[in-house]
């Protein structure tokens, strides 16, 4: 019996940090991460794939001011702003995994579900922003943007610039978890929650979106959690987590057990706005009854051996 793993591509999958965003650049880095899925396919996994969308979330609340003050277009929401990211990234990934699928005489179905996850509106995090979004400016941009539209900006942790936060609240639950688990393990290759999903909050039993942007690592293992599968793959930029990252003592971390690195967690060894995430989100599929959760570089993929961080129970 094949098994089951959700894929979550790193920010990096689709657009590197250098880059402008062009559709060109970002096609041929979705080509690429996805020739990396082709051994998890060979080696009889389904699967499920999940993406981030900061920068192109952001790239339409640009477009949303620029058509507003240039046409008096009027705004979408962020939940808006979020499905569209998702149709338009879905729509890229794929088109590149069917390229790739029938280069490789592999016959698979590749679809995309717009996917809305609950969340509570009385959740903290609409109190503090903290989810960054959009691209990185300098101090006196950031300074002009945040008096023009009422943004937030925090400066990144690693000191490439300021970015947008918005409020990012804990996900409860994924709305279609039944048919996304439905259509993977029929074989079928389901690209789902991406951007962490639409935010969406319950009221006397009927859906609002909600102006907020969940996570996407967060989200991804709870839908790994909600359709039992058997293993959680975190891509992102490096190929393994680091003890002491950037410091001349770094260490690599091979195989870890959850309680082992919940204690490194606890004590502050994971940057807010970098691993910290990742390594949260590895945990909760662990300790919510997944088998492992995989911390790697998309390259890492193709090889046969045991790859990146591993966390187990």
């Amino acid at each position: 019996m094949r098994k089951l793993a959700v894929v979550a591509l790193g920010g990096n999958a689709l657009l590197k940090g250098n880059q402008d965003g062009t559709i060109t650049q970002q096609e041929k880095n979705t080509y690429e991460t996805c020739k990396n899925l082709l051994n998890l396919i060979n080696n009889d996994f389904n699967i499920v794939l999940t993406h981030g969308n900061g920068p192109q979330v952001g790239n339409i609340l640009l477009r949303n001011e620029a058509g507003y003050n240039q046409y008096k277009i009027p705004k979408m929401p962020l939940d808006i702003c979020v499905a569209d990211s998702q149709g338009g990234i879905g729509y890229m990934i794929e088109r590149q995994m069917k390229n790739l699928l029938n280069e490789n005489n592999i016959d698979k179905n590749v679809l995309t579900i717009i996917t809305q996850v609950l969340v509570d509106i009385n959740d903290p995090a609409f109190q503090e922003p903290t989810k960054p979004i959009g691209a990185f400016y300098l101090k006196e941009e950031a300074d002009l943007l945040a008096k023009v539209n009422s943004w937030i900006f925090k400066e990144d942790s690693r000191k490439r610039g300021w970015r947008r936060v918005v409020a990012s609240p804990k996900p409860l639950e994924v709305l279609n978890k039944k048919i996304i688990k439905e259509l993977a393990v029929s074989g079928n290759i389901v690209i789902a929650a991406g951007g962490g999903g639409v935010p969406v909050y319950k009221n006397n039993d009927r859906l609002y979106g909600v102006d907020a942007v969940i996570d996407k690592d967060l989200a991804s293992a709870l839908l790994a959690k909600e359709i039992n599968a058997d293993r959680f793959y975190i891509l992102t930029d490096v190929p393994k987590v680091y003890l002491n990252f950037g410091k001349p003592n770094q260490k690599a971390i091979d195989r870890i057990k959850v309680n082992e690195i919940r204690k490194y967690f606890d004590n502050g060894e994971f940057a807010t706005g970098s691993m910290k995430p990742k390594i949260l989100a590895a945990m909760n599929f662990v300790e919510n009854g997944g088998q492992q959760t995989v911390i790697t570089d998309a390259s890492e993929l193709i090889s046969n051996s045991e790859i990146g961080t591993i966390i187990t129970s």
